[in-house]
């Protein structure tokens, strides 16, 4: 494949705090999902943080910090990459949980961007199998947590919203002109508005 032929996005950036007032003892993984056209070319697809404890100041915030570094490279825009986000704590018998899963696309634009990102958990159908679930310590949860950042199947699962992860990238492109796609850079002293995960009422 000629080099003319294909553009990169390189991402750096941190997973950097989360919002779980309810819980302590949290960390994160992450995974990379992208279209047919895609290809990681350097860095890691997915990822696991350490555990850390909530602050003791009012904010109670998660600090990770954790570094994000991966290049990704496609011959056009289709199935733009995704970075999914999902967080385990211990529950009450020593269990590791998911305490909440999340997703937002990379930055479309060049620059630094910050995400917030609204996290949610899947909810059993049903009283006797949310008894039998905390009986069990085994609660809801995705096979693959790489499901929430697609469409299909999605409106008939029941979540509920359970906290926020603070995302931050910066984003450089190569070639994207090249094969005529025009991107303006973002401010760089601005943070985005948030995005939402669009999947975070208690039934979807």
């Amino acid at each position: 494949m000629a080099a003319s032929s294909v553009f990169l996005v390189m991402v750096s950036g941190q997973i950097e705090t989360a919002e779980f007032p309810e819980f302590d003892d949290l960390y994160c993984k992450y995974c990379f999902t992208y279209g047919q056209d895609w290809l990681i070319t350097s860095g890691l697809e997915e990822g696991i943080t350490q555990t850390t404890k909530k602050s003791q100041d009012e904010r109670q915030h998660f600090v990770w910090n954790f570094p994000l570094d991966v290049t990704f490279k496609s011959t056009n825009p289709h199935g733009w990459p995704q970075v999914v986000v999902h967080c385990y704590g211990p529950d009450v018998f020593g269990h590791d949980v998911v305490r909440g899963y999340g997703v937002c696309h990379i930055p479309i634009t060049p620059g630094r961007h910050k995400r917030k990102l609204a996290m949610f958990v899947p909810e059993s159908s049903s009283t006797l199998q949310k008894l039998t679930s905390w009986f069990l310590g085994r609660r809801p949860e995705y096979i693959d947590p790489r499901v929430v950042s697609q469409g299909e199947g999605r409106e008939v699962t029941r979540v509920r919203s359970q906290g926020f992860v603070t995302v931050s990238f910066n984003v450089v492109m190569k070639d994207m002109k090249k094969l005529g796609y025009d991107v303006l850079p973002s401010d760089v002293s601005s943070v985005n508005v948030p995005e939402n995960v669009g999947m975070t009422t208690t039934e979807a």
